[in-house]
């Protein structure tokens, strides 16, 4: 899965055009990743099985396509077209088979754990850049949670307190280092091409 960052990266972006209300939305822009920091099976918040590699669109949109006029279910929409991007067209190209191509070009193979620890430092050295990149607004991470309306069954909302309060500390011990698998500019044409593809389905559900 991307980043948090990335993923709020991606949802202010959008924001420019959708006018949403921001800590709902943004809030919802990081919502399913609250299942890695309460232990819950992260296949059940994005939508998919063991057997599918990436978020479930359609299965989310038949449930709650209706309720995208709430903004922090459409923050969770974007949060899953931003992963299925992440997962179809930016991560094969980096890891493949438990073999990650480095940032030098060079290849490495390792095991899962060690992939996922790698990648989880990577984001972390490049939360930096990507709040000076896109000038993020990080007060959801400061500010009073707002009432979120308890709409989508497959997300605890009594535990996106935990998950504010966990990204927020991640932010706050961020470090800038050398990234090992992302580079920041092949992130920033992530971010780009995610945007105009998340902006063409939007418009064709009369959205935007």
């Amino acid at each position: 899965m991307a980043s948090a960052l990335i993923h709020m990266a991606v949802a202010e972006k959008l924001n420019k055009k959708l006018k949403r209300r921001e800590s709902e939305y943004l809030i919802g822009s990081i919502a399913p990743d609250v299942a890695r920091i309460i232990g819950m099976d992260r296949n059940i918040t994005h939508f998919q099985t063991d057997d599918e590699e990436y978020p479930n669109l359609e299965r989310f949109l038949e449930k709650y396509e209706k309720d995208l006029n709430n903004d922090f279910v459409m923050g969770y929409y974007i949060h899953l077209l931003t992963d299925y991007f992440w997962y179809k067209y930016f991560y094969t190209e980096i890891v493949n088979e438990n073999t990650i191509t480095k940032t030098d070009g060079s290849t490495v193979k390792l095991t899962e754990d060690e992939i996922r620890k790698l990648i989880y430092n990577d984001y972390t050295n490049l939360n930096m850049k990507l709040i000076e990149e896109y000038n993020l607004n990080l007060k959801i991470f400061y500010n009073e949670i707002p009432k979120l309306e308890n709409i989508i069954e497959e997300m605890p909302i009594d535990k996106i307190d935990k998950l504010i309060e966990k990204i927020g500390i991640i932010i706050e011990n961020t470090k800038v280092s050398k990234t090992y698998m992302f580079n920041m500019e092949d992130v920033k044409k992530f971010i780009d091409t995610c945007i105009d593809l998340i902006t063409a389905i939007l418009e064709e559900k009369g959205i935007l």
